[in-house]
């Protein structure tokens, strides 16, 4: 089984406090998320925050509009420092998505580390996984542009 890692970088001109409220509400994964997807949360957690065990059903469409179930568990946090959500159910064989948050001068500097795996190996990773790859990029890049509206610069 091929595992692949990544991770992205990016400074949030915002207190800690503010970040992490905003990242530790599941719900607000449709705000970060390429419209495109068609993002769906199916369960009821609505003004929730995570909690370790907390299982979260989404819908997807990521290839052809083709609806897609995934299910990810929270399954550590560590209060404004990091969480973690493994897929239980879903489309790759792993998913492990670490997301880091630590204070840095006016604002914080959140990393996510990805570790995941594609279904159907070794043929998952020859025909799918550049594919797989650019698609999970563009979600971080996608991510990337709208946290500066999100969260506007404190300065200017």
């Amino acid at each position: 089984m091929s595992v692949y890692r990544k991770k992205w970088e990016s400074f949030i001109d915002a207190d800690l406090d503010a970040v992490w409220d905003f990242f530790s509400r599941p719900e607000n994964l449709n705000k970060i998320t390429p419209p495109e997807m068609n993002f769906e949360i199916l369960n009821d957690i609505d003004g929730r925050k995570m909690y370790p065990g907390m299982i979260i059903q989404y819908r997807v469409r990521p290839l052809l509009n083709i609806p897609t179930t995934w299910v990810t568990e929270i399954t550590e946090i560590e209060e404004k420092k990091y969480f973690i959500d493994d897929q239980r159910v879903g489309p790759y064989k792993m998913w492990h998505h670490e997301h880091h948050f630590e204070k840095r001068g006016r604002g914080v500097l959140m990393t996510d580390l990805l570790h995941y795996s594609l279904p159907a190996e070794p043929l998952g990773s020859m025909f799918m996984g550049r594919f797989i790859s650019k698609k999970v990029d563009g979600i971080f890049e996608y991510r990337n542009q709208v946290l500066p509206k999100l969260f506007p610069s404190k300065e200017g």
